[in-house]
């Protein structure tokens, strides 16, 4: 079926809960009412003619500062060799929808992942945690609006300037009890690289091993 084919089906099944159909983009999409998901993906899945069995891809959006988080599903008919995006938007201030890892047994460390690194709730997920950040981690680390926690159980948490930059110790020199010894001499190693110099320069107190 081409996508057009299959918006119509889903049209004619779900109606005003299917929001928006895109054929010009790369990835023809169905934009559905978040609140559907689970019956999508159910009606997708199980209708012989559709027989999406793949979800290629789930994956966790966050369009900007200001905007909505959003989820994607990439969906193949191995039966068929059709293919569909759907998509849903979600408000960054209860990013919340149904799971699908029934549906796709795919879908569960997918959804743990849009979870852990975005902070999207999918309601009936059967082992919802965090999957790369501890569970105790502040904050949701994909989102555009993330600040990094300064330490974590006592250590500082690494930052981008201290090591090109070296603007953070600079403003706030208590940081150096956390940092590895040889951290002090990152500026001059930088500079040296910059200098064509010997990059195996070893920092003082370094050892081999």
């Amino acid at each position: 079926m081409t996508p057009e084919q299959i918006h119509i089906k889903l049209h004619e099944k779900f109606d005003d809960h299917i929001l928006e159909f895109n054929v010009e983009a790369l990835d023809p999409y169905v934009k559905i009412d978040p609140a559907k998901i689970y019956e999508v993906a159910t009606f997708l899945r199980q209708t012989s003619e559709l027989d999406f069995t793949a979800l290629m891809c789930l994956s966790g959006m966050d369009y900007g500062v200001d905007e909505n988080l959003g989820v994607v599903y990439n969906l193949h008919s191995i039966q068929h060799n059709h293919r569909i995006t759907i998509r849903v938007d979600l408000s960054r201030e209860n990013p919340a929808l149904p799971s699908v890892e029934t549906v796709w047994r795919t879908a569960d460390w997918h959804e743990r992942e849009a979870f852990d690194l975005l902070g999207i709730r999918f309601e009936g997920h059967r082992d919802l945690r965090r999957i790369l950040c501890p569970d105790d981690w502040e904050g949701y680390p994909l989102r555009k609006d993330y600040i990094v926690q300064e330490f974590y159980k006592g250590i500082r948490v690494p930052y981008q300037e201290d090591w090109m930059k070296y603007e953070t110790l600079e403003k706030n020199p208590e940081r150096g009890n956390f940092v590895f010894q040889f951290e002090s001499k990152v500026p001059e190693l930088i500079e040296s690289a910059k200098n064509g110099n010997n990059s195996d320069h070893k920092p003082e107190g370094s050892t081999d091993g």
